[in-house]
């Protein structure tokens, strides 16, 4: 196996462990919702903590999507992601 093949493989395993701790950090309500998502193609990319409690962020081709403590998605949130 070359050096290239090996980097490239230790790359995906620690995206899927990112990917991965962030499922474990949602609120059951939250993974239930984010779920339904997944089924569309979003990805949950973060978790933002706010005075409410959590937002999951999952994105979908650039559009974004918002997942609150409680479970209800936004759809169209006012939120601005950096590149």
């Amino acid at each position: 196996m070359s050096t290239e093949n090996q980097r490239d493989d230790l790359i995906e395993r620690r995206q899927q462990d990112i990917e991965q701790d962030l499922w474990q950090k949602l609120t059951l309500s939250q993974r239930f919702s984010a779920s339904s998502l997944t089924n569309f193609g979003y990805q949950l990319t973060f978790i933002r903590s706010c005075e409410s409690g959590s937002l999951a962020v999952l994105v979908k081709d650039g559009y974004c999507t918002t997942i609150s403590d409680n479970g209800d998605i936004n759809t169209n949130p006012i939120l601005h992601i950096r590149s």
